[in-house]
């Protein structure tokens, strides 16, 4: 239990950050602008997000019930499940920008 708190008190909160979900998609529907007018191909932006996801999941606490969802399918999910996640989000958030 300790241990819990404690690495409550030392995580990152991303929602302090994005505020909610809907700024949370709108910051990765600009992510994904931002590489595409730097030139970056839809797998390498595909590539970058499958790595900081790696890295938020590692470090980030978890705080509405959809990151908590989305930390729980990342961790069960091996290589290719966790691509094809990123191309879901990636496909749901072009078709919105």
């Amino acid at each position: 239990m300790a241990d819990e708190e404690q690495k409550r008190e030392y995580c990152i909160s991303a929602m302090n950050y994005t505020q909610n979900w809907d700024t949370w998609k709108k910051t990765l529907k600009e992510a994904i602008t931002v590489g595409k007018g730097m030139g970056l191909a839809d797998d390498e932006i595909k590539d970058i997000a499958t790595r900081f996801t790696d890295f938020l999941v590692e470090r980030v606490c978890a705080e509405t019930a959809e990151e908590e969802l989305l930390k729980d399918m990342w961790e069960a999910a091996d290589v290719d499940e966790r691509k094809a996640i990123v191309s879901i989000f990636y496909k749901m958030l072009s078709k919105e920008t």
